[in-house]
């Protein structure tokens, strides 16, 4: 009887948290499979759903419907662009975890209907692994329903979706990057796009195959309202040569590595090699021109360029008018920043050119990818043009419009619009690291920009959507059991992983159930959690500390990159937190106590009486702390309570006073590796934060950002020009404002508004933040020795104020209906 009951104790601890995280799972499975299709069903031509850079148009010709709204279900793998009566309408869709697909609903807008009208869809397949996009089979599922009438479907009752395999996108291409799929090149006759405008023109209808049934999944997030935007400056234009001869041509990883594992197209199956070529064309004048640019024609001869400046960088489609009266080639080339006053479109290690041979005519075109960009170039390769009303259709999330920050400082104005239109690109559907070479949901990243999500949205959304592509997929191909994936949605056919992200996962977890309060989903993803600890619980050595993990160890992009081995105590110092937070949310008193054992064998073997050490290494057998010391390492100890201002007084007082954004220049300290923008400067700001150095945060914002917003509008990856100038978790500067210089943290579960003055300089400030319930408006004057404060805040919400200013306080509270 004992063994029976023995037997059955063993079972239930080893399964049932496997029963716990099926339940949980199976009910958002439900979810995903509830119906939002009447009729449609997947659909592609026929076995041609695995072959890679398909591109295929469908279309419907349906008569206005006699309702009071018409809307376009849709759905589909890899990406798609919708029209209506010739009108660009959509992009999508947003991205979802592997065998899940998110549906757009979308609204047929009664002003575009006519009598009779046109929807058409261009669809891209691309099954190829990426970060971007998941390499999964291509289909569309879409149907047009008026009230309840389905007017037209995919395979399904009323006026059918016909499709055509459209040839003039080049098929065989290189890809963009090894983060990103193909590149784009089109070859266009004057009648290749007419069957999205006519109903008459020429569509060779292509047999489609009815794919198998997808699991759905909800949007969630808000559409892009893709405002057109015109550039500001006519920079320059000048004369090039081809066919140079190039020492060494740059052949990037995503060009010669193509391989089962790694698709794509080899170098020797490619129609075109547009990199190759740009890279034998040379500049030979160059001539400012700097004129306000007027959408008026620009003539581009053979061989000639044109460079054009939208004033800051944006993320979108590209597009433009043609006029050419012979055939024609041209590339537009395109980049953040200027390198000797020239765009050099390799400088990402990505192919940020778009390829066109057109035929005699006039054209209108716009890519179909998004791109980002604050400079374009325009070459002339064969043929003369006429280029006229160039423009970037902007992809960006447009729910930030109702944040706002000002203050008597310009700087820190121009520093948050930068965040702010950091943000906007970073932030459509997924947390992207940058919307340019990768456009990936990177954790660790996604910790940062959560938190401005909720400021200047007022919501959690695409933060639900992260966790919920987490949460949805039954195991994670080709990374460890537990391991959660650096980068996501993507595909890792290579098995890189960064264990360290995965510990920030836990850690924006914690952050996201306060800020959101869904215990639901949180709870759902508590196996997940607990098969990551029981990963690492396979690294610990006799002191508890994690040793020789595997995968890639990821501090930040600085020297302290290179003392993760054998025992990292920066990865250890998170871990000692992660410990902590999981106590906290699923209730697990024992891993506190793991914790702070953790933190003081840390503490014990990494001070070594002045700085914190990076790593140990065993002589013997015996481990033995090293002499490596980084500033990201300090910034780690403060920030996961190894230490404090109150342990260690002179070690604080060192970071304070001798670190920040002068020491490159001043040099303090030289043993002690720099820490770069990522994530070390972002630590610092939190310590300063948390230690209530708002002053010197204020002030060291200018000297860490500053230059950044001003030369391309948008926050960098690091802190040169050498990577990403434009990286989602730049944008967390917009927090530092919101809460150290405004004062202000909301908590929209709690309904509170907290209000902290402190005499920072400034004459005045103020700023507007979102929230589900209206907006927060707070704005503070500095009078001689009085502090005016007005607050307008949504009903039932309750204000919390702290006056450290010295200043007598004279307020102003206006509650909203």
């Amino acid at each position: 009887m004992k063994s029976f009951i023995l037997v059955i104790v063993l079972g239930l601890f080893f399964f049932l948290p496997q029963i716990l995280h099926a339940s949980q799972d199976d009910s958002y499975s439900h979810k995903a499979d509830s119906g939002y299709f009447k009729s449609a069903q997947p659909v592609w031509p026929s076995g041609r759903e695995k072959e890679m850079n398909l591109f295929v148009g469908f279309r419907a010709i349906f008569n206005k419907p006699d309702a009071s709204e018409t809307h376009l279900l849709i759905a589909g793998s890899s990406n798609y662009r919708v029209f209506l009566n010739g009108r660009f309408l959509a992009h999508g869709p947003a991205r979802g975890p592997h065998g899940f697909y998110r549906v757009d609903h979308l609204l047929l807008p009664s002003g575009q209907l006519q009598d009779s009208n046109l929807i058409a869809i261009e669809v891209a397949g691309y099954n190829v692994n990426s970060f971007y996009l998941l390499d999964q089979p291509a289909f569309l599922q879409a149907e047009i329903v008026a009230d309840d009438k389905i007017i037209a479907s995919t395979n399904g009752h009323g006026n059918e979706f016909q499709a055509s395999v459209l040839n003039y996108r080049t098929q065989k291409v290189q890809r963009y990057s090894f983060q990103r799929p193909f590149i784009e090149y089109y070859k266009l006759y004057l009648t290749s796009e007419l069957w999205k405008t006519q109903k008459d023109a020429d569509f060779e209808i292509a047999k489609c195959d009815i794919i198998p049934p997808m699991k759905l999944l909800s949007r969630n997030v808000p559409y892009s309202k893709f405002n057109c935007i015109s550039p500001k400056t006519f920079v320059s234009h000048g004369t090039f040569t081809q066919n140079i001869e190039v020492e060494k041509l740059w052949k990037g990883r995503e060009f010669v590595n193509i391989s089962p594992r790694f698709k794509g197209y080899r170098e020797n199956e490619l129609e075109v090699i547009p990199s190759i070529e740009i890279q034998k064309t040379k500049s030979i004048s160059n001539e400012k021109v700097l004129e306000k640019y007027d959408a008026k024609p620009l003539d581009c001869k053979v061989d000639q360029f044109a460079i054009v400046d939208f004033a800051t960088n944006l993320t979108g489609f590209v597009g433009m008018k043609i006029h050419c009266s012979q055939k024609t080639r041209l590339y537009l080339t395109f980049d953040e920043i200027l390198q000797d006053n020239d765009v050099n479109f390799k400088r990402l290690a990505c192919v940020n050119a778009i390829g066109y041979e057109l035929q005699p005519g006039n054209y209108h075109l716009e890519s179909f990818e998004p791109y980002t960009l604050r400079y374009l170039k325009l070459m002339a390769i064969e043929g003369d043009i006429e280029v006229s009303n160039i423009y970037l259709r902007e992809m960006a999330n447009d729910h930030t419009d109702l944040a706002e920050f000002d203050c008597s400082d310009p700087d820190l104005v121009e520093i948050f619009e930068a965040a702010k239109q950091t943000f906007r690109q970073n932030a459509t559907d997924v947390f992207m690291d940058c919307p340019s070479r990768e456009r990936a949901g990177w954790l660790c990243d996604s910790f940062f920009t959560a938190r401005v999500a909720l400021d200047l949205t007022g919501d959690t959304t695409i933060e639900k959507n992260m966790f919920e592509n987490y949460l949805l997929p039954d195991k994670f191909d080709h990374i460890p059991a537990g391991m959660l994936p650096m980068c996501y949605p993507a595909d890792h056919n290579d098995g890189v992983f960064i264990p360290n992200w995965a510990l920030w996962f836990v850690v924006q977890l914690d952050e996201y159930l306060v800020r959101s309060n869904d215990r639901e989903l949180v709870d759902a993803l508590e196996s997940r959690v607990m098969e990551l600890l029981k990963y690492f619980e396979g690294f610990e050595n006799n002191s508890g500390l994690l040793e020789n993990l595997e995968g890639w160890i990821f501090i930040e992009w600085s020297r302290a990159n290179a003392f993760v081995r054998p025992i990292n105590y920066p990865t250890n110092m998170l871990y000692s937190h992660v410990l902590e937070v999981v106590s906290r949310i699923y209730d697990k008193p024992q891993l506190l106590e793991k914790s702070k054992k953790l933190k003081k064998t840390i503490l014990s073997q990494s001070f070594d009486g002045q700085f914190f050490v990076d790593n140990a290494v065993r002589k013997d057998g015996i481990a033995k702390s090293t002499a490596n010391k980084s500033e990201v390492c300090q910034y780690y100890a403060f920030y996961f309570n190894i230490a404090s201002p109150q342990t260690h007084p002179h070690l604080w007082n060192k970071l304070c006073n001798d670190f920040g954004p002068d020491r490159k220049d001043t040099k303090a300290y030289p043993q002690v590796h720099m820490a770069n923008a990522f994530v070390g400067n972002y630590l610092r700001l939190e310590l300063l934060s948390r230690y209530n150095e708002s002053l010197r945060l204020k002030n060291e914002l200018a000297g860490y950002f500053l230059y950044m917003a001003q030369q391309t509008g948008t926050l960098w990856e690091n802190v040169s020009t050498s990577a990403s100038c434009n990286h989602g978790f730049a944008s967390h500067v917009a927090h530092c404002l919101y809460r150290d210089v405004l004062g202000v943290e909301i908590d929209p579960v709690k309904k509170t508004v907290n209000i902290t003055l402190r005499d920072l300089g400034l004459e005045n400030c103020s700023g507007q933040i979102p929230t589900a319930h209206g907006v927060v408006s707070v704005k503070w004057d500095v009078n001689n020795n009085q502090i005016h404060l007005d607050v307008s805040m949504p009903r039932d919400y309750k204000l919390i104020k702290k006056n450290f200013t010295g200043k007598l306080l004279d307020e102003k509270i206006t509650i909203l209906d």
